[in-house]
């Protein structure tokens, strides 16, 4: 615990969550919580839950959970006193020097110091453009006909005509060899010592959504290779959650964000007024930048590059961002390379006609099919036809599927029905109606004690904080220590001195730990399913069960440990006592 615990919980409580993973995914409300789809992991369904009432999230299908902490620690790829910070600029709340163990404030130092070193690299890179020195680049970047406006906004630079210069005034300000080497600015070899891989190109600083420049992508001067240099991965840069640009489009309203696939082609788009335009950085679009796009948009234009590769990396780039619940077009480049070219030559308002003629991915990706079969020869027409049919598998939603099945049919004349008999046949095998699977033999796996035992200690965790009162009622039979996992058991022992003083506060306890497996697990108690019961009668008789079954766990559990542990007997009578008077002892839960 970095800060004191008062002040985390007032930064905690002054942060609903649902209002903060709202402004990061869309969510809709039902029963007691907010749902969507999870951020960490690609899913089409929401399995994604917010509890307001408990202040904590959980997925049910990657098992992700926590409270507000965990959340923004885990998408922003934060430290904890990041996301204290964070939250409580968001709050208002004035924080003091944090009190920090020396391993957590030396990483967090280093983190703020590499921050800085690139920071002072960018100074020196838009120093250098507009000094003689620097006269190649500015050149470069007037023949790409940016304005000095733009240069500036985007914090353009030159590097430097050799790799010792940038070396030499980081250290000027103080950087040690090392932190300019961690930072990817520079490497050190026996021949040349300590000098930038960036010299002799124009600078791209990448900045994250916070304005911080976190990396650089560097575009040599004249025939060197590699012709784009990006920064590698360090401890504040990790090229698959970050985007180009974004830190700009993030507050556009065009209601869509344009992907593209070079800084030239965002630079040019922002330029024209489409400041909703980002980049990947280097690499193929990823699905980290896929859920990094769903927190601002439902809706991405793809404006690849119109060769071979660009129309590659936009079927990569559809698949992924269908995986992430997110509508793709594809914006048609020719006969131009790029968007960049495509502004030079037609301007802003042709573009902005391609944006309303942009095509619907599913139809671009049939049509780029279509090219590799010869739709004269029957034989390659009816294997196109079944390549169609597998890839309308690909739509989980009924109706959505029938009406590209319909648009489909009518687009390249084929007999609805006889297109429909064929998903249906493919769906049978490999897609959509999957065969049911039967245990190879008729005797059924069963599940380990322990894990019978664990779900009725979450079961009851779970029941107990959805309806606080009924502790009152159990108290005399249940303690900390009839829960046996030593996870289960710590969260137990706040939960109840919680409930016995009057302040339930499960978001609050998962505080309580630093390990991020240990939050999800916490919040996993929270969360469980309990079982669903349609009369009072069965309510009753469920939570009476759940509550024995753990009882009678940790009776066994304790018995176990009868010679071992001296203090086991007396639990174990007093175990007995409690699972007979159980028995015979109806607890009104209403």
């Amino acid at each position: 615990m970095f800060y004191p615990e008062e002040l985390v919980e007032e930064v905690r409580a002054k942060n609903d969550i649902v209002d903060v993973v709202s402004g990061y995914i869309r969510m809709t409300k039902k029963g007691a919580n907010h749902w969507g789809c999870c951020p960490f992991h690609n899913e089409k369904t929401p399995s994604f839950a917010v509890n307001g009432a408990k202040q904590m999230y959980h997925c049910f299908g990657c098992g992700a959970g926590g409270n507000v902490f965990t959340f923004v620690m885990n998408y922003e790829n934060y430290s904890f006193p990041e996301a204290i910070k964070v939250l409580a600029d968001r709050a208002g709340v004035t924080l003091p020097e944090a009190s920090y163990d020396e391993a957590a404030k030396e990483k967090q130092n280093r983190r703020m110091r590499l921050l800085e070193v690139n920071k002072e690299a960018a100074k020196f890179f838009c120093y250098q453009l507009r000094t003689p020195k620097g006269e190649i680049g500015y050149q470069y970047l007037s023949r790409r006909a940016l304005t000095d406006e733009t240069i500036k906004r985007f914090g353009l630079g030159y590097s430097g005509k050799t790799g010792g210069e940038l070396v030499q005034y980081l250290k000027s300000k103080g950087f040690e060899d090392d932190l300019i080497i961690e930072s990817g600015l520079a490497s050190f070899s026996e021949k040349y010592g300590m000098s930038s891989q960036f010299w002799n190109r124009v600078m791209y600083p990448i900045m994250d959504i916070h304005n911080r420049v976190i990396g650089f992508g560097g575009r040599v001067m004249g025939d060197g290779e590699p012709k784009y240099l990006n920064s590698p991965e360090t401890p504040v840069f990790d090229k698959r959650r970050n985007l180009f640009g974004l830190n700009f489009a993030r507050a556009s309203r065009a209601g869509n964000i344009i992907l593209c696939e070079g800084y030239m082609d965002v630079i040019a788009m922002h330029q024209a007024g489409f400041t909703q335009a980002v980049a990947a950085l280097g690499t193929a679009f990823t699905p980290e930048q896929a859920g990094l796009l769903r927190r601002y948009t439902d809706s991405v234009l793809l404006a690849f590059d119109s060769d071979g590769a660009g129309v590659k990396a936009a079927l990569r780039a559809i698949g992924i961002l269908k995986d992430a619940g997110l509508s793709g077009k594809v914006i048609n480049m020719r006969p131009y390379k790029d968007p960049d070219e495509f502004m030079k030559a037609e301007g802003k308002e042709a573009f902005e006609e391609r944006i309303a003629k942009a095509e619907n991915s599913f139809f671009f990706e049939i049509r780029i099919l279509e090219q590799s079969f010869d739709l004269k020869d029957p034989e390659a027409k009816t294997n196109f036809y079944k390549e169609i049919a597998k890839k309308l598998c690909g739509f989980s939603v009924d109706v959505e599927r029938e009406n590209y099945l319909e648009a489909i049919a009518e687009k390249y004349n084929i007999g609805q029905a006889n297109l429909k008999k064929l998903v249906n046949s493919y769906a049978a095998q490999t897609g959509l109606a999957k065969p049911i699977e039967r245990p190879k033999s008729g005797v059924q796996s069963k599940n380990k004690p322990e894990d019978g035992a664990k779900k009725s200690q979450r079961l009851l965790i779970t029941w107990i904080t959805d309806e606080p009162g009924i502790y009152s009622k159990i108290e005399k039979y249940i303690s900390p220590e009839d829960f046996t996992e030593d996870l289960y058991r710590k969260v137990a022992e706040r939960l109840f001195a919680d409930l016995a003083n009057g302040n339930y506060n499960p978001a609050a306890i998962i505080s309580m730990f630093t390990d991020e497996e240990e939050q999800r697990q916490a919040a996993e108690l929270f969360n469980t399913n309990l079982p669903e019961i349609n009369t009072p009668q069965e309510r009753e008789k469920a939570f009476h069960d759940i509550l024995y079954a753990v009882k009678k766990n940790s009776y066994e559990y304790f018995t176990s440990q009868l010679g071992a542990d001296v203090t086991a007997l007396n639990k174990v009578i007093q175990g007995k006592k409690a699972l007979e008077e159980l028995a015979k002892t109806r607890i009104s839960i209403d």
